[in-house]
């Protein structure tokens, strides 16, 4: 939907989050971090709103593709709040850690594709929301990694599984183990950006590319992503059947019969309303 001036519908969730809808039935969701003065330094506050949308935006089934963003002029999201951090106890810090972690599982568990528009830095917590969406934009400015040993931690917000999904395991091991950053030509060359454009230019790209999902059928886009979420790290037997059963969702739907329609009828596809 959009307001009467034109510009997108905003719902904030807290202070430094807030999902803008791009146009009315578009189906696409922008997740805006919108902490620029701290270049959205994930906090327990910002953590516990991204969590918060994530939910809501996994419940609504007239959202498509989620494109992940941030309003902070240098930076996707540089990670931990450390300020924060240093001011906890022990105590504290394990009360925090349920939150943090509805956080990036919120993004992780999105039923639709998610795509990261990655300017700047995205260091750790910040490179781990990138990695929970299921494709990476960046432009050249960008610069990733997960310097988290470097403090006296781990990953923990995915990255020690999602990085060698993505670029194998040794490679991941490499870039763990010194907290090295990348930019974003050797990252992309890894294979942990999929997509690279000129500065300025990751959310306009991200956003056409999920123009371009968002226009398939949502039937099907939804559950082909739970097959290759479900199916990664499987057997092939099991990963044949996870794939069935999500075929099964999608072949016994309106939306096949309104593609198949569409096809024959040279048309382009209206599919049904959730």
């Amino acid at each position: 939907m959009t307001g009467t001036d034109g510009q997108p519908d905003e719902v904030r969730y807290g202070e430094w989050v807030a999902v803008r809808r791009q146009g009315p039935g578009n189906g696409i969701a922008e997740l805006v971090l919108d902490r620029p003065r701290a270049m959205n330094a994930v906090s327990t506050a910002l953590a516990r709103a991204i969590g918060a949308a994530c939910a809501e935006l996994s419940a609504d089934g007239t959202v498509r593709v989620v494109v992940l963003t941030s309003t902070a002029g240098r930076a996707f999201c540089v990670g931990a709040d450390l300020k924060e951090r240093n001011a906890l106890s022990d105590a504290e810090l394990a009360a925090q850690r349920p939150v943090a972690r509805a956080a990036y599982g919120g993004v992780l568990a999105l039923p639709v594709p998610a795509i990261a528009a990655v300017h700047g830095f995205a260091l750790g917590g910040g490179c781990e929301l990138a990695l929970s969406c299921d494709l990476i934009v960046a432009d050249e400015t960008a610069v990733l990694g997960l310097p988290e040993v470097t403090v006296g931690v781990i990953p923990g917000g995915g990255g020690t599984q999602l990085l060698p999904r993505r670029v194998g395991a040794a490679r991941a091991a490499e870039l763990i183990f010194t907290g090295r950053r990348v930019e974003a030509a050797e990252a992309r060359e890894l294979g942990l950006v999929d997509r690279l454009t000129p500065p300025g230019r990751a959310r306009a790209e991200a956003l056409a590319l999920a123009a371009r999902i968002a226009a398939n059928s949502p039937v099907g886009v939804r559950a082909a992503k739970r097959a290759l979420r479900t199916g990664w790290g499987q057997d092939l037997a099991t990963g044949l059947e996870i794939e069935d059963a999500a075929w099964r969702t999608a072949a016994f739907s309106p939306d096949r019969a309104e593609g198949v329609a569409a096809f024959n009828e040279k048309r382009d596809p209206v599919w049904p309303t959730p």
